[in-house]
């Protein structure tokens, strides 16, 4: 099953999808500068053999729910999001408003 809809963080719309696979649950939220996803993401290949692109992004693992990612902290950013600020340990929801 995948789910995808809207959510607003202080005025400020993202969307969230949320994709049901064996045994885990696939979670990222995002907006159209950057996103926060569960521990599927990998920090290390959009750094370094994808720096080009300069992904937004940050990483919390750990995390079943929407809700949980947006409470987590992150257990590792993209050189990029941290040109915006965005730090490992920032809690997902902070990170996003940094985002906009």
């Amino acid at each position: 099953m995948v789910d995808l809809y809207p959510i607003n963080i202080e005025g400020h719309t993202f969307i969230c999808v949320s994709v049901q696979l064996p045994k885990t649950t696939l979670l990222a939220i995002s907006n159209d500068k950057g996103y926060i996803m569960c521990g599927a993401l990998d920090v290390a290949l959009l750094n370094e053999k994808l720096k080009e692109r300069k992904v937004i992004a940050g990483r919390a693992v750990g995390v079943k729910t929407i809700d949980q990612l947006l409470n987590a902290p992150l257990e590792s950013v993209t050189d990029e999001a941290g040109g915006l600020g965005i730090y490992k340990g920032m809690i997902g929801r902070e990170a996003l408003l940094r985002m906009v």
